[in-house]
């Protein structure tokens, strides 16, 4: 696996369910959401001003992409509290190994501000990205199970590192056209006969 490879699976539409606790507040947070994933061209002003504010040569990025998020979250359950954003990711391959590299966002994760992280992927193609802020170090595994389903898990320490803030673990699946939505849950649960009983009734 590489970082063409992990970002043209990644493209679509994600229904993401996270599950989040917050150990500093003691608290328990559910999250739903959409999620959208889209290509950039390299020579897109929003890619080309990030490469700037990092002084990243535009020639030795690859596979730069947009990520979309709207859902809502249950950590007020008197008044459900709406999520939306949206950032700007450009990675930046290593070219003595194509399986690490730097990854260049405009909103980071653990903190609302600008942010490049280091990544690399796993023997088993696990995708972990490394990012330290300025109060905060954030750590991302994501993997795919199957093209339609993929699983992240995201730690949250504090800067020095000692201490774990918040622990996340969300489950994505892509949203394909109406007509297969059961189709894809069916596949992911292993009813293989289910899935040719409605195929051959509703000629899908």
């Amino acid at each position: 696996m590489d970082i063409n490879q992990f970002v043209a699976s990644s493209f679509g539409q994600w229904r993401s369910q996270r599950s989040a606790h917050h150990l500093i507040f003691s608290h328990f947070e559910a999250v739903q959401s959409v999620i959208d994933i889209v290509a950039l061209a390299p020579d897109d002003p929003l890619v080309l001003s990030l490469c700037q504010d990092y002084d990243i040569d535009p020639q030795k990025i690859s596979s730069p992409f947009r990520m979309s998020w709207e859902g809502q979250s249950d950590w007020n359950e008197d008044e459900p509290e709406e999520l939306k954003g949206t950032t700007v990711l450009v990675p930046v391959p290593n070219l003595e190994f194509p399986n690490r590299g730097q990854l260049l966002r405009d909103r980071g994760y653990a903190e609302t501000m600008p942010a490049i992280g280091n990544y690399h992927f796993t023997e088993d193609g696990t995708f972990v990205l490394l990012t330290s802020y300025d109060r905060a170090a954030a750590e991302e595994k994501i993997w795919f199970v199957n093209p339609n389903l993929r699983f992240r898990v995201s730690t949250i320490k504090t800067s020095d590192g000692t201490g774990v803030v918040t622990a996340s673990f969300s489950s994505e699946i892509r949203s394909l056209n109406r007509g297969n939505h059961l189709n894809l849950e069916l596949k992911l649960c292993g009813h293989q006969a289910a899935i040719d009983v409605l195929q051959s009734g509703f000629n899908w």
